[in-house]
Formats: C-alpha cells, sequence, structure tokens
C-alpha cells in the first residue's frame, strides 16, 4: 500500500511553535484534510490538495482522510495545538475502528504538536508545574452535568486545572456557570489565567483571582488555567510570574 496517513498538531498559532516532523510530513503530502482555518494555515504548492470542512464534521473528515489514504494518497490530517488533545486524532482512530476493514493496514501515524495549553502556561512562567487536569468546557459532544461533576471533582483534588473552549456565542451561558462552580468549590482568591491567541500577533494574557474573573474575559481562542491551592503569583516589574510547585503540602 503506497498511501499513509498522518495525524499532525499545527501547535498554537506560530508557524515557529511547528515542529520539524510535521514540517517534513507537511512537504511530502499530497492532500491535507481539516477544520477549514487549519488548512488555510497550510501554504497551498503545486501537488497538493487542501480539504477543508466545518467543525462539527470530525467523523466524516476522518473517514474521508483514511479513505484518500487507501486510494494512495499521501494524507495529513491538521489539528491545531496538539492532534491528541481534544482533537482529530481520536476521530480517525473512531472512524477506523467501525469503518472499512481495509484501513485498519493502513500507514497511520500520530505527529504531536504543542498543545495551546502547555504554550499558555510558558508564557506565564509554570502554573502546571505539577499535577494538573485539562478539560474540555463544550457540551457539544457530552452533557453539561458531566462537565461540572469533573469541575467539582477536580476542584476538590485541588489540580491545577486548564480549560479549552470555554466560551461560544453558541454557549455563553457555560462558562459563566464554570466561574460559579469555581468560585464555590475554591474561594475568590484562587488564580487564573486568561491567555488568548497565545503565540500569535492577537496574544493577550491576563492573570487574576476567580472573585475578579467575568465570563466576557473568556471566547473560543482563550486558554484557561485555573491554579492550584499551592499555585503562587511572583510580582515583579513587567509582567508577573504565575507558578505551581513541584511539592505539595
Amino acid at each position: 500500500m503506497s498511501g499513509w496517513l498522518k495525524i499532525v498538531g499545527l501547535g498554537p498559532g506560530s508557524e515557529a511553535m511547528i515542529t520539524p516532523e510535521v514540517t517534513a510530513a507537511l512537504q511530502e503530502a499530497t492532500d491535507v484534510v481539516g477544520y477549514v482555518p487549519y488548512v488555510n494555515r497550510v501554504a497551498p504548492r503545486d501537488g497538493l490538495v487542501r480539504h477543508g470542512s466545518d467543525n462539527r464534521e470530525e467523523i466524516r473528515r476522518a473517514e474521508q482522510a483514511l479513505q484518500l489514504a487507501l486510494e494512495g494518497h499521501k494524507v495529513v490530517v491538521v489539528s491545531s495545538g496538539d492532534p491528541g488533545v481534544f482533537a482529530m486524532a481520536a476521530a480517525v482512530f473512531e472512524a477506523l475502528e467501525v469503518g472499512d476493514a481495509q484501513w485498519r493496514a493502513l500507514d497511520i501515524q500520530v505527529l504531536p504538536g504543542i498543545s495551546a495549553m502547555l504554550a499558555a502556561s510558558a508564557s506565564v512562567g509554570a502554573p502546571l508545574g505539577h499535577d494538573f487536569c485539562c478539560i474540555n468546557l463544550s457540551d457539544n459532544l457530552k452533557p453539561w452535568a458531566l462537565i461540572e461533576k469533573r469541575l467539582r471533582l477536580a476542584a476538590e483534588a485541588d489540580f491545577a486545572m486548564a480549560f479549552y473552549n470555554p466560551r461560544s456565542k453558541a454557549r455563553p451561558a457555560g462558562f459563566e456557570c464554570t466561574l460559579d462552580v469555581l468560585r464555590e468549590a475554591c474561594g475568590p482568591d484562587r488564580l487564573i489565567i486568561f491567555a488568548r491567541a497565545v503565540s500569535t500577533p492577537e496574544e493577550s494574557i491576563r492573570v487574576t483571582t476567580l472573585g475578579e474573573a467575568t465570563p466576557n474575559m473568556a471566547d473560543m481562542r482563550t486558554l484557561v488555567i485555573v491554579g492550584s491551592q499551592q499555585t503562587r503569583l511572583i510580582e515583579r516589574a513587567g509582567a508577573s510570574l504565575v507558578y505551581t510547585p513541584r511539592s505539595a503540602d
């Protein structure tokens, strides 16, 4: 079988954060498949076909990529950040598990990328320096009751928490509820970081507390980090630093 499929992460936005391994795969590819804004990050060139689709077509997109590879194409499926973090790697394997049996013989690789979570953490210091968890706040693929349960349990376990997809125009109330749950579970003084469009020219970073946080501080381009009880703020001239010590009391 001459075709192959590589599921790659383009990082959080800056070309400097795309790994050399991913760059090499894109240079060799005959087809790039993904959500339109991510496909548009791949420069057009002779011999490359770009297949962009809507954000909610993950399984159809995965099936298209698998079929193209079966037909002999060299296919790269693109995600932002890391493809294994709320992105296309899981969707491809979901399609693979129930789809055409021939797809299982394909050469399939996942090439990691720098996640928005790690880029956001680095932009302020090391708030994820000790135990942490990561939660997708979108209720498109899971019920809000499950999200709230996980929020409360993560707060009880005193994890630092990283949140993807905090607030969209279609579901603005969800993040307001999230803040209410966290204020109740963690108290108003807990540090919270809003890292928007990290590594792009539109980047903005805000460090505040749960008591001062408001829902409109986040949108779909924002990665939100809430510290644990151990997380500390180092104030200094210029941007302050936030970190969580590697040891716990």
